[in-house]
């Protein structure tokens, strides 16, 4: 079997924002199904402190697949051409194991985040939300942008982050993009207030967003913090907030915004609602009344990449698109 190889134009023009939140709305409820695997993410800390090499493997038996993403996550990459996240997402075929497709993680990565966060916005979130606030102004705002518009008619839009150039440019090209106005405003504070959609999307380790900001009624997409002593919400908006998650277990061991306050005695292990699986399911409630403050905290998990990396690998095939190279796989004879 020859190996698909997709580039990150490729698939941005093959992975819709609507098919994608299909997607993670499959993977998540074949994950609480347990009819995937999803192991937790290891870390290897590179020498001087320079980044981070993340690996997340996974199985999708449905699927018939199993694969791993390898990223390696380099902040010095901010201001350059390049973005901080490289790395790539191997598929494999499940009955031979051979190499199905090699695919840029910075592509997928950046479009199925934003997708679970847009299927959280639509379970979770009121019906009328249509007020966001974006925090961060990176590639996860672009994709997130685009998600919020899939998942409400949205009425208001404002961005923050802390450079004035990055949330200002932002502002004009989604304006012009989108055609609605998004505003550039000077405090994540500024942003938040009256709003009821809010999505953390920043490089933040300490909160951004307090608890005592968020109005009755607000859904918030808790997105960039993924290390258990990284947060984005003070302990109050957890505190406050009916909390599900992608997955449970990535939650107890990798989640700052969750393991902070829960160190602090605020809460217990069972502060955690549900699985959006589990809503899917009709397993746990979700929203539950208009002024209830429902949170979605979001890790990213390997059976994400290879729900979007299977669909790709199919869809590509059918239309032609990308480069299929001989990679081998046959059993060599001995002499």
């Amino acid at each position: 079997m020859a190996t698909l190889i997709l580039t990150q134009p490729q698939i941005r023009a093959l992975l819709p924002m609507p098919a994608c939140m299909d997607l993670m709305e499959e993977a998540l409820t074949t994950l609480a199904r347990g009819e995937a695997l999803n192991p937790l993410r290891s870390v290897l800390r590179l020498a001087g402190c320079r980044g981070l090499l993340g690996m997340m493997p996974g199985s999708y038996e449905t699927r018939g697949v199993f694969g791993l993403k390898v990223v390696g996550i380099l902040p010095s990459n901010r201001g350059t051409p390049y973005d901080t996240h490289q790395g790539v997402v191997l598929l494999f075929d499940a009955e031979h194991g051979l190499p199905r497709a090699i695919l840029d993680a910075s592509e997928i990565t950046a479009i199925r985040t934003a997708a679970a966060s847009g299927l959280a916005t639509r379970l979770l979130a009121r019906e009328d939300a249509g007020d966001l606030a974006i925090l961060g102004s990176g590639v996860q705002a672009k994709t997130h942008l685009d998600a919020m518009i899939c998942a409400r008619t949205l009425r208001r839009v404002r961005v923050f982050s802390p450079t004035p150039s990055s949330r200002d440019g932002f502002a004009a090209r989604e304006s012009r993009r989108h055609g609605i106005r998004v505003e550039s405003v000077e405090t994540a504070r500024a942003a938040v207030d009256g709003a009821d959609l809010v999505c953390t999307i920043t490089s933040s380790v300490e909160p951004i967003v307090l608890g005592e900001w968020l109005a009755p009624g607000t859904h918030v997409n808790a997105v960039g913090a993924c290390t258990k002593n990284a947060r984005e919400l003070d302990s109050a908006a957890v505190l406050r907030s009916r909390l599900f998650v992608d997955r449970r277990e990535s939650t107890l061991n990798e989640s700052g915004d969750f393991l902070i306050p829960k160190r602090e005695g605020l809460f217990g292990d069972d502060h955690i609602r549900g699985e959006l699986g589990d809503v899917l399911l009709g397993r746990c409630a979700g929203r539950r009344s208009a002024e209830e403050i429902t949170l979605f905290k979001s890790l990213g998990i390997a059976v994400e990449d290879l729900a979007v990396a299977s669909h790709l690998d199919r869809v590509a095939r059918e239309q032609g698109v990308g480069t299929l190279v001989e990679l081998g796989g046959t059993r060599h004879e001995a002499d």
